[in-house]
């Protein structure tokens, strides 16, 4: 009798074991070995020199991870797949991610109009949207339970860059060219903002389509406009089109634009013709002869690794993957989305060494940094505004 007690025991142990370790296997992405995590870039489009960099900044951040140990004794494995900055190729890169590659979370997909496109197929499969890098508000208004922002909305920054701007540059006709889409719109209504707070309204206004290349009709627009400052809703290869068309029929006003086009590419492809350009700042962008020395540091890494000197966004991969590899251990050893997410909303993410502040979370905010900041091109680089 006694020993039919002791059998059926252990076998209630081994079952409640097994079931154990199949609750943890759950987790999709996560094994005893490894954490698989992905992301969604634009490597052949519009935005190929920022995904490409983004994408050797992760790279970078989890190849140091690895070699110091892992996460909580795991490695970390970054997937990639290139969007071509087309909203369906987002969604179809995602699907693949999560059904054939088993993803854990998606960290730092590039791009509003992709962004938005994936996001309902993420929330579907329970999967973590960290740190999009995209500054559209709809990343964390209204808090959702899987989505973790860290970059202020293109609404915010303009709002608050707008009137410390128009002082600076002491402006009075204010024009906006824009992409025609969800990013274009934001910065639109983002002037509209800080505009209507310095007790100015938009002269003109005029949108351009995602991908173009010819920009003479809306600079046409803005300097018939009298407009003595554009706001640039636009990324890289576009700020760089609608500048040098500016200067090519000698119109000369102060150009503003946001994150998205605060990038070390902007004066390599412009030159001259993007002297002046002014930016929202969130991270700096680094130099290997220039600013403090741990970041100097780092850009000497980095161009030993990658042959090329970093851009914003490489800082930007980088400081994503730091950021979430910090949420995983403070997450503990039985890492799942909830315990993830529990970290997220109750542990403070350190500041890096690109002059962000410490990032924070809470159950009902999702945007982890509101600081914004003005940086200007002088001489082919990017400085703080004085």
């Amino acid at each position: 009798m006694k020993t039919t007690i002791r059998v059926r025991a252990s076998l209630l142990a081994l079952v409640m074991m097994a079931g154990a370790g199949a609750a943890q296997a759950q987790a999709r992405g996560v094994t005893d070995k490894e954490i698989r995590i992905g992301t969604l870039l634009d490597l052949s489009g519009a935005l190929a020199s920022a995904g490409k960099d983004a994408r050797d900044g992760m790279q970078m951040r989890v190849d140091e991870i690895n070699a110091q140990g892992g996460i909580n004794g795991r490695q970390l494995r970054l997937l990639v797949e290139d969007h071509g900055y087309d909203p369906k190729k987002a969604v179809l890169g995602a699907q693949k991610l999560i059904d054939r590659d088993g993803i854990f979370a998606v960290v730092g997909q590039l791009g509003t109009a992709t962004m938005m496109a994936s996001a309902p197929l993420l929330r579907q499969k329970d999967t973590v949207n960290f740190m999009p890098l995209t500054a559209t508000a709809l990343t964390y208004e209204p808090p959702q339970p899987l989505m973790f922002a860290y970059l202020p909305s293109y609404v915010d920054q303009l709002s608050k860059a707008m009137p410390p701007f128009l002082k600076q540059v002491n402006a009075r006709k204010v024009c906006v060219i824009y992409q025609d889409d969800e990013f274009g719109q934001e910065i639109l209504r983002g002037a509209e903002a800080g505009l209507k707070a310095a007790g100015l309204p938009v002269v003109e206004r005029t949108s351009y389509k995602r991908g173009a290349t010819d920009f003479s009709s809306q600079v046409a627009r803005t300097a018939a406009a009298g407009c003595d400052a554009v706001v640039l809703g636009t990324v890289i290869r576009e700020t760089v089109g609608v500048m040098t068309e500016a200067r090519k029929i000698g119109y000369k006003p102060a150009f503003v634009s946001t994150v998205s086009a605060y990038s070390a590419t902007v004066p390599k492809l412009g030159g001259d013709n993007v002297e002046g350009l002014y930016a929202t700042v969130v991270l700096d962008q680094p130099y290997a002869d220039s600013g403090p020395a741990e970041s100097r540091a780092w850009s000497q890494r980095y161009k030993a690794a990658f042959k090329e000197d970093p851009s914003v966004f490489s800082a930007q991969g980088y400081f994503v993957v730091e950021s979430f590899a910090n949420a995983a251990r403070a997450a503990g050893p039985q890492l799942t989305t909830a315990s993830l997410v529990k970290a997220l909303e109750t542990t403070r993410l350190p500041a890096t060494l690109f002059g962000t502040p410490e990032v924070s979370y809470s159950p009902t905010k999702r945007i982890g940094i509101d600081t914004i900041r003005l940086a200007r091109i002088k001489d082919g680089r990017w400085i703080a505004a004085e």
